[in-house]
């Protein structure tokens, strides 16, 4: 029995979770869907998964929460106290948050130690890791993880521990794994593997339908910080000021959507900017459908599925040149590429394009056999579970094709 450990899930923006653990039940491994919190979007209707088939930390049963706290009283755990309390250079919020979830992944263990769970992984190195690293000590198995972007570049919080103590870490770029071979040093090579992210290449391919001056920019994301919506706004404002005709729809809800609605009010762009908020995969098809350019602004990214998918569909993108995005956009080739928080760089690349327009099918071309034959959903999702079963305890590996399933 393997555990899958989320933060969230089903959660609208890692629909890669839920493929993943299909997979692993397609290839005979028997999976149990683990939520560290409940879901609080709409997603899980429209993802058809039931409350029952997710085992849910919250809301916490008294008798093992109590339980918990006897299980965290064992001599091996005094080293992960001590990293906690006195180590490191974390902040003491940090510190405090740590042991909460040091606290959680006890009651995790608590939940998982009648069912025959061998090892436990974990997608993304946010705090359902550390949850997930807890509760593999206690019940003496492995633990794996996933790491894509900002879990390894901005909140890598503890993740020198996680790392040393997981068995195997999967991550979506060549740039993230170098990164964390040359951040910390003490991890084997052998440990961190590239399990790259897909999508499926749609039968039908959206062709270029601009037909007048006015550009149709499209940015798909969580309305968060670090995918810097407010840079894309300053841009439009001053595309607006050269004189340029466009329009910009943002699709994607978060934090930060206030705060942006003012910023396009002020900056005069009511006309030019929608804030779609979040829509079904088959109203976003019909964003791609109609889009001439997608953008991307983000501060820090894996390999973003959202230019996966429009290069998927033909589209022209542009994403700043920064951690794994070249792998998949290459310059000139298969999309195009900006100086990180240059906003004269990105206003130029926007008006290469609308110059260029007409004359860019070879890249949208080129875009589609990319992502076809190096982030093809199907392929990637095969090779992350030959992967993923390679790294598990003899026992747990499939030995018999015709093992039953359990899935969700």
């Amino acid at each position: 029995m393997i555990a899958y450990l989320a933060n969230e899930f089903p959660c609208a923006v890692e629909p890669y979770v839920m493929e993943e653990v299909r997979e692993l039940g397609h290839c005979g491994l028997r999976v149990i869907m683990c939520s560290a919190k409940q879901p609080k979007n709409s997603y899980r209707k429209e993802s058809q998964i039931q409350t029952e088939e997710v085992l849910h930390l919250h809301p916490l049963r008294p008798q093992l929460m109590v339980m918990a706290l006897f299980a965290l009283c064992r001599l091996d755990m005094v080293n992960i106290f001590v990293r906690v309390l006195m180590k490191g250079n974390e902040r003491l919020g940090r510190r405090v948050r740590a042991l909460a979830h040091t606290y959680l992944g006890a009651y995790y263990s608590l939940l998982l130690k009648d069912m025959q769970v061998e090892h436990i992984h974990v997608h993304h190195g946010y705090f359902a890791s550390w949850i997930a690293m807890v509760a593999a000590r206690l019940l003496g198995i492995s633990y794996s993880m996933t790491l894509h972007g900002s879990d390894l570049l901005i909140h890598a919080a503890y993740l020198d521990v996680k790392l040393e103590r997981c068995k195997t870490c999967f991550t979506v770029s060549d740039f993230n794994r170098d990164f964390i071979l040359k951040h910390y040093p003490q991890v084997p090579s052998d440990r961190v593997v590239v399990s790259r992210m897909g999508v499926s290449l749609p039968l039908l391919e959206f062709a270029s339908t601009r037909r007048t001056a006015l550009l149709r920019m499209l940015s798909v994301g969580r309305l968060h910080p670090v995918k810097n919506h407010a840079f894309l706004i300053r841009a439009c404002r001053a595309l607006k000021d050269r004189g340029r005709q466009f329009t910009c729809q943002i699709v994607g809800d978060g934090p930060e959507h206030d705060a942006l609605a003012r910023m396009i009010e002020k900056l005069g762009l009511t006309d030019e900017i929608t804030l779609a908020g979040h829509l079904p995969h088959e109203e976003l098809d019909h964003c791609y459908a109609t889009a001439d350019l997608v953008v991307l602004t983000s501060r820090s990214e894996g390999i973003p599925l959202v230019l996966m998918e429009a290069m998927a569909r033909k589209k022209l993108v542009l994403a700043p040149s920064i951690t794994g995005i070249p792998e998949l956009v290459i310059h000139g080739k298969t999309g195009f590429l900006y100086v990180p928080g240059s906003i004269s760089d990105f206003v130029h690349s926007v008006e290469s394009v609308m110059q260029s327009f007409g004359e860019l099918d070879p890249v949208r071309r080129s875009a589609r056999a990319h992502v076809g034959r190096k982030f093809n959903r199907e392929q990637t999702l095969a090779a992350f579970a030959e992967l993923f079963i390679a790294q598990l305890p003899a026992s747990g590996k499939v030995q018999d094709e015709n093992l039953v399933l359990q899935q969700i």
